[in-house]
């Protein structure tokens, strides 16, 4: 987002909120102001109504319940009431019609009233239900007082229309101790029922007075309220009062009130009109609060406008200057930082990669200004001249560690190189003792491991592998070589084609690339599953498949790990992945020679690395002799072709041996292996004088040398049979394979006499295939034993 619309958002988003919160502010507080003035409107055309039928009510209680006592005069006071009571329901009915009020359920008790005044005159059901039905119907009317003039919303009013609701809730106590002694009658008697509404109505009156009443009076409307409870009639009232509660008599019929509740009756006429009077008063104290209370509000919206909009305009006017001073010096600022950015410093860092000085005037000095966009330019200033200095020292480091690094390959590599050297020379020294020659091909296989961690090191070093090789190399023996490389090689299986060999000076880092690949497959996979190593002609060129069966991997690690396939990372990276550098140096050797290296999920689950050669890297196969690879598996047992002997006559060669010693007694006993073709136990191919085979140089045990011998002499014999233990005093004799000896019974055949195969002239492409044979051979038998092996 730009600063300008940041600048503009940072003014305007205030603005609407201010904005906002003023007309929220403003809409609450005149609504506020219009539901007062609606609720001293309907108080005024509707309260005084209905206060009146309030006041009506209870009278016309009071005479019912006399009528149903027995009172004399009781019928035509109760006509009177009712009349009254007629006259202040029709003028409610007319006033109140607005249906979102609660005036519908006084309205509603209202229409039953008939049916109730039927029951009295006929004196049907008891005297208590019909009473109860008034109760019921004053009650509604003060609970309509309450929800509609009680102003809850404001504090202020709702605590001066607090003592108004308690003023008549008391009225309505006092009214009905007024009808419970109404019932009683000449006779005094009142029902128990009738003596336990008594004494909780005064109880009520007496708490609501104390409590609710008297705390909450203004102070002018206090002094009235004591000179009503001063007047004679009010202490004549509570004299009666007390006088019932002390005075009673309990009778089998009920309870006998005193002779003192015969001046009840003038007493509470007094006393109601005062207290009427009073509420009334507090009444419309509360209806002129609220239209003061109404007005206020309005004003207090019209300056909460008029101030807010003055506050919004000054805060765009100064939004709007500001905007501009900042972007213009801003704008500049950029400009600056572009040509920098964009011509200063490519042109100082291509020179430092020369190795040229710099000039300090081509770079922005610190001008030393004291505003916030000065300081961001002399910051920037000094940005630049702590980077031109960084890269100064990041070129002159990387140009020394890869020369430091690519010395210390070097000379180790030359330290492993002899190691190797002096393992052969062990190997041929001490061939003829088995098991020492077994711990000197480990020793030869982790040298060789221990030297492609050294080449690693060099090719991140951005030196070269070294590479002796001068002439092309099949396939199937470049994927031998790559295996050689690795620790387990006896677990890999190679499928490779021999009409395709590569160029002589890529083999090399053809060979460590797929060792590495190989590596990784041997390592994370199961200890006894095969790792199978294919190559075949594509379109682009050669295509090599590593395929194992390790564990799954996710697709995220997948689109890792290809991700370092084709990327040369920093040193930075290579130092948090020191443990796993294997993926940098098959992506630098891949970026070296062309070819493309990604790994994918298997369809037997694990992971599939397809190698990509270029065409230009491979040329066909002629009909020469196949050579051997430079770097040889060390492990490998190869067939021994004529080596040369002290005595011309010694020219035989004893067969070739296992691999480790405690391989051979098994091999040799193992039913069902054959030797390759070729080698057959009891004959010798004879000598063909047309060709020549290429002679290999072996050790004193028959191993093949990895050091790169002398030529033998054209003289040479060729190997022939299997030599009598006379003949070869130096090392032991190999145990023979007896067929059938470790059989059922079920299975033993009789023995068929061997027939003799006569001698047959061998090629050197056929003396290659038949070690090839050996070699396949040799491995399934030795890995048949470590299975065996608890």
């Amino acid at each position: 987002m730009r600063l300008r619309t940041l600048l503009i958002w940072l003014a305007v988003v205030p603005t609407v909120a201010m904005g906002t919160q003023v007309t929220v502010t403003a809409d609450r507080l005149l609504e506020q102001s219009a539901r007062l003035r609606a609720d001293v409107e309907a108080a005024e055309r509707v309260g005084a109504p209905l206060y009146t039928l309030l006041v009506d009510m209870q009278e016309e209680r009071t005479a019912t319940a006399a009528q149903w006592a027995g009172t004399d005069g009781a019928e035509a006071e109760l006509r009177v009431r009712r009349a009254a009571t007629d006259t202040a329901a029709a003028e409610f009915r007319s006033l109140a019609d607005d249906p979102s009020r609660s005036f519908t359920e006084v309205t509603r008790q209202l229409d039953r009233l008939p049916a109730y005044r039927q029951r009295a005159d006929t004196r049907s059901g008891g005297a208590d239900s019909t009473l109860a039905y008034y109760s019921d119907v004053i009650g509604k009317v003060i609970q309509v007082y309450q929800q509609e003039f009680s102003h809850a919303e404001d504090a202020e009013l709702a605590q001066a229309s607090r003592p108004v609701v308690s003023m008549l809730q008391a009225t309505e106590m006092v009214a009905r101790e007024d009808t419970v002694l109404a019932l009683a009658g000449p006779s005094g008697e009142l029902s128990f029922v009738g003596y336990d509404q008594f004494v909780s109505s005064l109880g009520a009156q007496r708490y609501l007075h104390e409590a609710l009443i008297v705390p909450h009076l203004t102070e002018r409307d206090e002094r009235f309220y004591e000179r009503v409870v001063g007047s004679e009639d009010w202490q004549a009232k509570t004299r009666i009062e007390n006088a019932v509660l002390s005075g009673h008599k309990d009778t089998v019929a009920g309870i006998k009130v005193p002779a003192e509740v015969g001046g009840w009756k003038s007493a509470h006429a007094n006393f109601s009109v005062q207290m009427t009077t009073l509420n009334i008063d507090l009444a419309r104290s509360v209806l002129a609060r609220g239209e003061a209370k109404a007005a206020e509000l309005q004003a207090e919206v019209a300056w909460l406008i008029a101030g807010s909009g003055g506050g919004l305009l000054a805060v765009v006017v100064v939004v709007v200057f500001t905007t501009r001073s900042v972007l213009r010096r801003l704008r500049d600022l950029h400009e600056r930082t572009v040509t920098v950015a964009e011509e200063t410093l490519p042109d100082v860092v291509s020179r430092l990669e020369r190795g040229q000085t710099v000039d300090p005037g081509a770079l922005p000095s610190v001008s030393g200004d004291r505003d916030e966009v000065g300081r961001i330019s002399d910051a920037f200033a000094r940005a630049v001249a702590v980077s031109v200095d960084g890269h100064r020292r990041l070129a002159a480091e990387r140009h020394g560690f890869g020369l430091f690094a690519s010395g210390i390959a070097s000379r180790t590599g030359n330290l492993v190189s002899r190691q190797l050297s002096l393992t052969e020379d062990l190997q041929d020294t001490f061939g003829h003792d088995e098991a020492l020659l077994a711990q000197l091909m480990r020793s030869d296989q982790l040298t060789v491991g221990m030297r492609r961690q050294i080449e690693n090191l060099l090719i991140l070093a951005g030196g070269e592998v070294p590479d002796p090789h001068t002439e092309p190399m099949r396939v199937a023996d470049l994927l031998r070589e790559a295996a050689a490389e690795v620790e387990d090689f006896r677990r890999i299986e190679r499928q490779a084609l021999d009409e395709t060999s590569v160029e002589p000076s890529v083999i090399s880092q053809i060979s460590h690339l797929l060792a590495e690949l190989l590596d990784n497959a041997t390592r994370f996979s199961p200890p006894r599953s095969k790792v199978v190593i294919r190559a075949e002609l594509v379109a682009d060129g050669l295509t090599v498949e590593i395929e194992d069966r390790g564990p799954r991997v996710s697709p995220e690690r997948y689109e890792e790990m290809n991700g370092r396939l084709h990327q040369a990372p920093p040193y930075s990276v290579l130092a948090e992945n020191a443990h796993r550098l294997g993926l940098f140096v098959v992506g630098h050797l891949a970026d070296q020679l062309g070819a493309t290296v990604t790994l994918r999920r298997s369809v037997y689950g694990g992971t599939c690395a397809v190698v990509v050669l270029p065409a230009g890297l491979l040329l066909p196969t002629e009909g020469e002799t196949p050579r051997e690879p430079a770097r040889r598996e060390p492990a490998r047992r190869e067939p021994a072709l004529p080596a040369p002997a002290a005595e011309p006559a010694a020219a035989a060669v004893p067969a070739p041996s296992e691999p480790e010693p405690a391989a051979e007694p098994a091999a040799a006993e193992k039913p069902g292996w054959e030797p390759g073709p070729g080698k057959e136990p009891d004959s010798a191919p004879e000598p063909d004088p047309r060709a020549e085979p290429e002679p290999v140089a072996h050790t004193s045990a028959g191993l093949p040398s990895r050091r790169t011998k002398a030529p033998r002499p054209a003289a040479a014999a060729v190997p022939a049979a299997r030599p009598a233990p006379a003949a070869a005093p130096a090392r032991p004799a190999l145990p023979e394979r007896v067929p059938q000896t470790h059989i059922a019974d079920q299975l033993r055949a009789p023995r068929v006499p061997e027939t003799r195969v006569p001698q047959d002239t061998a090629t050197p492409e056929e003396v290659a295939d038949a070690w090839a044979d050996y070699e396949q051979g040799t491995q399934t038998v030795e890995e048949e034993l470590r299975r065996d092996q608890p």
